[in-house]
């Protein structure tokens, strides 16, 4: 591993049930437990974000090279479940909804719509690749 690999956020505690992770950047993102009146995303919700926003990316780069795509969304979900192997998420989805105006450039772009998805679930998406192949996540303390 060479440090130009390594990826990192810092999550901080800004109060009881609320937090904001820090990027190398410097940019930051709000986050809470769910359990308030707030409309924060939950860690959960981050990962499906997570999910839906590295596959949008790479679907976004292969297909808006050949057309402005009219409407681009990207809806993920997962159903919670808690079992004997703990809390986890399971049947995740990702359903892509694009549009593209009419046109040669948006008839290239709809035709490579659907290897580009595949594409990136396939290869290409860090987030989704890193779940579907499963990597071990180590927690540990440091004193203080």
């Amino acid at each position: 591993m060479t440090e130009d690999s390594l990826r990192s956020v810092t999550v901080e505690r800004s109060s009881t049930g609320h937090f904001v992770a820090t990027n190398a950047r410097g940019g930051t993102l709000r986050f809470g437990s769910g359990s308030g009146p707030d409309d924060e995303f939950t860690p959960v919700e981050l990962l499906l974000a997570a999910i839906g926003g590295c596959t949008a990316v790479d679907v976004d780069v292969a297909t808006s090279r050949h057309a402005e795509p009219a409407g681009f969304s990207v809806k993920v979900t997962g159903n919670k479940v808690g079992d004997d192997l703990g809390n986890r998420l399971t049947d995740l989805a990702v359903t892509f909804t694009v549009v593209f105006p009419g046109g040669e450039g948006a008839d290239r772009a709809r035709a490579i719509l659907p290897r580009a998805v595949k594409t990136s679930h396939d290869r290409l998406c860090t987030v989704s690749r890193t779940i579907e192949i499963g990597t071990p996540v180590t927690a540990t303390v440091e004193n203080v």
